[in-house]
Formats: C-alpha cells, sequence, structure tokens
C-alpha cells in the first residue's frame, strides 16, 4: 500500500514538472526577438523585429485611455505650435488720380481740414503720406511683394483648453499665446521709424529685408469632432475668431552696404488686430488658417494679412 501511494507521488510529480516545462517552452521567446512596448499618453508604441532582422515600429490608440479622458470636460494642453506662411491680400488706393482730385472744389480751410483728416487714413492721401514718391515715380502695388516661402508665422499657444458643450463632439475651443509674424519683402523698401512712420524706395540691393510683427493673441472658436473616443480617426473642424494686441515691431535688413540693420518701432503697425481663425484635421494631422479683418497698418497700406500652416500637438 505504502509503495503505491508512493507511486501515485511520484506520478503526480513527474506530470506536475512535465506541464510546468511544457509551459516555459511555450513562453520562452528570444529576447532579442521580443517585442517591446511603450505608452506615451494615448499612444502605443510597439518595437518588433522583421524577417530581415530590423527594427519594425507599429503605433496603436490607446482606446481606454482616450476614453477615460471623456469623463473630463474641460481638457487642457500646454505649448502647442504653429508653422507655416504669411501673405496678404492687399487694396490700398494706388491711383494716383484719386489723390490729384481729393481735394477738387473745396476752399484753402476746408481743405487744410481735409488734408490733416486724410493723411491718417486709408485714401490715397494716407497712402502718400506713409509711402511718398514722386509723381515720376509712383507707387505701385508690387513694391510690396512678398517672398511667400520666406515670410515664416511661427506661433506659440502656452495654454489650449477645451470645454465640452454636447457629448464631446461639440466643444468649445480656445487658447493664449504669441503670434511671430515675418514679412520677407522682395523689393528694397525701408520702413524709417517715427511719427509719421515712412517707406521710401531705397537704393541698396537687400539680401535680406523684413518686417517682423509680434502680437499676444487669443482665438476662440466651435470645435467638431466626429470620433472623440478614437483621436487617431476623428476628423476635426474648428471656426470662429481671434484677438490680438501689438507687443513689438522690428525691421531686418541684410546688405554689403550696411551689413546688418534692425530697426525697433511700431512702424505704423496697427495695436490691436481682429480676425477668423480656424483648424482642419484628421487624426494627429491638424492644418490652421487664420485671417485678420484689421489691415496690417493704422493708415496708408491697407493690407489684411492671412497665414497658413500645419499645427503641432494640439486637440
Amino acid at each position: 500500500m505504502k509503495h503505491k501511494s508512493l507511486l501515485t507521488l511520484l506520478l503526480l510529480m513527474l506530470w506536475s514538472g512535465l506541464t510546468h516545462a511544457q509551459k516555459a517552452v511555450d513562453t520562452y521567446k528570444d529576447p532579442a526577438a521580443a517585442a517591446d512596448t511603450i505608452q506615451i499618453k494615448g499612444l502605443i508604441i510597439i518595437k518588433s523585429k522583421n524577417d530581415k532582422g530590423r527594427n519594425s515600429y507599429k503605433f496603436y490608440s490607446d482606446t481606454a485611455y482616450a476614453r477615460n479622458k471623456l469623463k473630463k470636460n474641460l481638457q487642457t494642453r500646454f505649448f502647442v505650435f504653429d508653422i507655416g506662411f504669411n501673405n496678404y491680400i492687399d487694396r490700398s488706393d494706388y491711383t494716383g488720380a484719386a489723390y490729384v482730385n481729393y481735394f477738387s472744389g473745396v476752399n484753402q480751410y476746408t481743405q487744410l481740414a481735409a488734408a490733416n483728416k486724410a493723411a491718417y487714413s486709408y485714401s490715397a492721401v494716407g497712402l502718400a503720406t506713409m509711402a511718398p514718391r514722386s509723381a515720376s515715380e509712383p507707387l505701385t502695388p508690387s513694391e510690396f511683394k512678398l517672398i511667400t516661402g520666406k515670410s515664416i508665422n511661427f506661433n506659440i499657444w502656452l495654454l489650449e483648453q477645451r470645454l465640452n458643450i454636447t457629448k464631446h463632439k461639440l466643444n468649445l475651443l480656445y487658447a493664449v499665446g504669441l503670434e511671430m509674424n515675418n514679412y520677407r519683402y522682395a523689393r528694397n523698401i525701408t520702413y524709417e521709424p517715427g511719427y509719421p512712420t515712412t517707406i521710401i524706395r531705397d537704393s541698396i540691393e537687400f539680401s535680406k529685408n523684413k518686417l517682423f510683427a509680434e502680437y499676444i493673441s487669443i482665438p476662440v472658436m466651435l470645435n467638431f469632432n466626429s470620433n472623440p473616443a478614437r483621436p487617431a480617426r476623428a476628423f476635426q473642424a474648428s471656426f470662429g475668431v481671434q484677438g490680438g494686441y501689438l507687443l513689438k515691431g522690428r525691421t531686418k535688413q541684410v546688405s554689403d552696404e550696411r551689413g546688418k540693420v534692425r530697426k525697433t518701432d511700431d512702424f505704423n503697425l496697427n495695436k490691436w488686430r481682429f480676425g477668423l481663425a480656424s483648424e482642419l484635421g484628421y487624426g494627429p494631422v491638424k492644418l490652421y488658417a487664420n485671417f485678420a479683418l484689421t489691415a496690417l497698418h493704422d493708415y496708408g497700406l491697407q493690407q489684411y494679412p492671412f497665414s497658413i500652416g500645419l499645427r503641432l500637438n494640439g486637440f
């Protein structure tokens, strides 16, 4: 009886050992070929080896992480970046005839009062005040032509928040940050600081000639999100308004004759800026577009800037 019990015990131990050995064989993998998993918030990155022994990466979105975030009605992101290009729509009054006939039919005193008022408007008189040219060399729109590929727009949104309105599909999106606009001129014009600011046709050939304007801005937009639980597969569209205040104006010119010259002034730039703001994206890829409803300058040149580019780290 004792021998039967001992034999049974030995058989059970042998069976248990074989079972554990088989499990070890089944679960064992070469460490070099094992996949590494990294998770950064809602992004899962899996690193593995392909058939040729090279590293391969696969990216997945963590749906559980996204659903957990939906429990919060207010979501916040810091340091959202924009990189894009600037240009403007020019509606300035370049008609010389309008300037010549502006004061026709008025007496001397009325003419003087009208001249003082018109000198700081968007009329032909205001444009002549800001960018005076002789009758033999009239001002033309081509003098303010931009090099679009070098007129860079760079924005830093220090804080961006999204507030749920309806099922996280309709949201209120707003931010606060810095807009930095570079306007790279193709022609040899020079801003002369002071009041009034004047823009002259320079005799120097510049290798770099740009105007820089920096604003503190606040956009407020309505945001539509087609798939809140799956951000990587969601279509998003936002549209609203944006207001800003001028912090800094600066010009930079580079030439062989003068070297590198920087001037800091407001250069007759509008202190306040108001316009339209928009955003369009699918998954992590987002594009932005802004259009100003106020002119770039306070008088004279009636140019309405716009910018288009790529948004990084946004919702």
